[in-house]
């Protein structure tokens, strides 16, 4: 807090003023950037759009506000988002859901496994010593360096396994979480288990 008031000119007790502590500013300071998320809900624009489509957007737009905010990924994992950015853009990938005949459980799960999605590639490829681009050649070499006989399959994918650009990677691992949930929509899976 010290810091904060700090580089904003003003002094510890002013914050303290406004916020209880700094758990409150975070909440604060996470829902400032959730709000750089564009969501698309304006019914013209989802016209003729499926709900993949549309889940797809709003996940690669938020994916994209990660990118550019590496550092607030730990605060995401810490607590729910609860901020009016946070629960607006809830409501509209729940409501987009709900829109195309989900039931309710499973609106409310798959808004939860794409969030999940995002959040755990962004903090994987953001995280304290995550490889970088340039480390591709070198992890490739090392796979294809390991014995073919204790590790084939990782030997002969080592290409594969180290080439594709995180993007493309990201729209695969998104599309295939999003197959998963078609797959149950169709199958009238219920969402949510029962425990007997």
């Amino acid at each position: 807090m010290r810091l904060l008031a700090d580089r904003l000119g003003s002094g510890t007790a002013t914050l303290y003023r406004h916020f209880a502590g700094k758990d409150e500013l975070m909440v604060y300071v996470v829902d400032r950037i959730l709000g750089e998320v564009d969501i698309e809900t304006d019914s013209d624009t989802l016209c003729g759009t499926t709900w993949q489509q549309a889940i797809a957007r709003g996940a690669s737009a938020f994916s994209k506000v990660l990118q550019n905010h590496p550092n607030a990924l730990p605060l995401l994992v810490s607590q729910v988002p609860v901020g009016p950015n946070a629960l607006l853009n809830r409501e509209r990938s729940v409501a987009v859901l709900l829109a195309c005949g989900f039931p309710l459980d499973l609106a409310a799960r798959a808004y939860t496994a794409v969030a999940h999605y995002v959040v755990g590639f962004a903090l994987q490829q953001h995280a304290p010593g995550a490889p970088q681009r340039e480390d591709a050649a070198k992890l490739r070499d090392f796979y294809r360096a390991l014995n073919a006989n204790t590790y084939p399959a990782t030997v002969a994918a080592a290409d594969e396994l180290t080439s594709v650009p995180l993007d493309e990677e990201f729209r695969f691992g998104l599309q295939l979480v999003l197959d998963g949930i078609e797959l149950a929509r169709k199958a009238g899976v219920p969402a949510v288990s029962r425990r007997s």
